[in-house]
């Protein structure tokens, strides 16, 4: 370390790795408005956590396998906090956010836009439900993040429009529910395709549309929507490729054959 460093802590660390997960691979740099926040609330410098984000992506398995490397000089601490919060996203995902709100000084439900009104409901506590509330904030920025804010079945680029899918329903796997490669970006209307069985994803990555549809009334919409996709290629993500198991799962036990 040179003279006049600091050395990181966890809570910087646990923040930045937060932010890690938040933002497309081409965006961790200085520039970046995002990265320059974070440096002013930990009082750190923009290529510092730039530097910082690279380490992690050094780490990240799924660039590995994609031959991309970041920074070749991590810190012991570095890889204890990328293998903590890789394998414990469940409980690190909202510890971080609850980090980061305690750091911006704001509420964490409205850090995470949660309205109000979604608190209210009967059958849960207040805490419980912001808990799942920011979980699935977390979940849905991982999900756009990895996949550059695209629709993976069409391209789409307008994140209003966009939904972060679950390939194993939040209902069925507690411990991926916050796992990146156990989600897709899809548009509203195929996302709801895909949650029904009408369309599954191939462990080959394949669009592949159900018989069911294939056997109704010549249609153009469904013919424009669904039939024309078939075996197509969807659009990768950046990082966190969708788990072949998870993939697999669904062609066996939610598609429609």
């Amino acid at each position: 370390m040179k003279e006049g460093q600091k050395l990181w802590t966890r809570n910087e660390l646990i923040l930045t790795i937060n932010l890690y997960y938040k933002l497309p691979f081409g965006r961790l740099h200085r520039l970046n408005p995002e990265v320059i926040h974070l440096a002013n609330l930990i009082g750190r410098t923009p290529d510092a956590v730039a530097y910082k984000l690279v380490n992690f992506a050094s780490l990240d398995p799924s660039l590995k396998e994609r031959g991309i490397k970041g920074a070749s000089n991590t810190s012991k601490l570095d890889v204890e906090i990328w293998n903590e919060f890789f394998n414990n996203l469940n409980i690190l995902a909202f510890e971080s956010e609850t980090l980061l709100s305690n750091f911006e000084n704001t509420p964490i439900e409205q850090l995470n836009h949660i309205p109000e009104f979604e608190l209210l409901k009967e059958g849960k506590t207040r805490e419980q439900l912001i808990k799942a509330r920011v979980n699935q904030s977390f979940f849905r920025s991982s999900i756009l993040a990895s996949y550059n804010n695209t629709c993976c079945i069409t391209g789409i680029q307008q994140p209003e429009l966009l939904i972060a899918s679950h390939i194993k329903p939040w209902s069925v796997d507690k411990k991926n529910r916050l796992n990146p490669q156990n989600g897709l970006a899809i548009n509203a209307l195929h996302d709801k395709a895909f949650e029904n069985g009408l369309l599954t994803i191939t462990t080959e990555f394949k669009i592949k549309i159900s018989p069911t549809l294939f056997k109704q009334k010549k249609s153009q919409s469904v013919d424009d929507y669904f039939l024309k996709l078939e075996n197509q290629n969807i659009i990768l993500p950046s990082r966190f490729l969708p788990d072949p198991e998870f993939l697999k799962y669904h062609n066996e036990t939610r598609f429609k054959h």
